[in-house]
């Protein structure tokens, strides 16, 4: 129960990896808000999963790359379960193009949702950290993918790249208030994102072969590193970015 007492607040909360951290921050005695984009059947799942544990849960429907998004869901967080304590940043697209032909609206919406929106839901869960004059726990989900180039991902790489960025300097910016944030990497996981890639037999074959634990990832694997990150253990890290790859990034031959 390393969460126990906390309220946690996760965006992209229907599925993958925001839906296993939400379900995981449930189990370890956080009330949990999360926001969804589309799957209301996966938002039920999620919100179901969040109560048998016992804790609170509480769905928004709403889109995070409009910035309104982000202070109504902090605000609906604070009416119902009453603080944040910790803010996940996880919500994310990954529409796989090439680059000379890269349509504007798909860069544009990949900016606006992975990186402006975070922005905007970082600096709302801030305002109502500082506020509350508690502290807390800021996670961005990134990616492995700010450290590596995709070639299909030129529109995506950068705003994960930006994430971790962006967490290094409110780092800097919210020392003085006691909020910690910090950047989670993952490697290949298993999610709706890149569902469609890895039906593809041999390029799923080349991504286990690179990995050193020989597996791919799956959402579950980016629990306990949440939480770790989430409680009261990482209260001297800050500004930090933790690989969660099966150690696919050191493996270069």
């Amino acid at each position: 129960m390393l969460l126990k007492g906390k309220t946690v607040m996760v965006t992209g909360g229907s599925s993958g990896i925001g839906q296993a951290i939400a379900i995981g921050a449930a189990r370890e005695g956080a009330d949990v808000a999360f926001s969804y984009w589309g799957s209301d059947e996966g938002a039920l799942k999620t919100k179901e999963a969040i109560l048998e544990t016992g804790q609170k849960a509480l769905a928004i429907s709403g889109d995070v790359a409009l910035p309104e998004s982000a202070i109504s869901f902090v605000q609906e967080t604070v009416e119902v379960l009453g603080k944040v304590d910790v803010f996940v940043s996880n919500a994310g697209i990954c529409p796989f193009h090439s680059f000379l032909d890269m349509p504007a609206e798909i860069f544009e919406r990949t900016m606006r949702v992975n990186l402006h929106g975070a922005y905007y839901m970082v600096q709302a869960a801030a305002n109502q950290m500082v506020a509350q004059k508690t502290g807390g726990s800021i996670i961005a989900i990134s990616s492995i993918s700010a450290l590596v180039g995709g070639e299909y991902q030129t529109h995506y790489t950068p705003t994960k790249a930006g994430l971790l960025s962006l967490m290094q300097s409110t780092a800097i910016a919210l020392g003085k208030h006691n909020i910690r944030c910090n950047a989670i990497l993952p490697g290949t996981i298993e999610t709706e994102i890149n569902r469609d890639d890895l039906a593809d037999a041999s390029k799923r074959s080349y991504m286990e072969a690179r990995t050193p634990l020989g597996r791919l990832g799956k959402p579950e694997d980016l629990v306990g590193p949440a939480v770790f990150l989430a409680s009261d253990m990482s209260q001297y890290v800050t500004g930090a970015s933790l690989l969660v790859d099966g150690g696919m990034f050191v493996n270069l031959q």
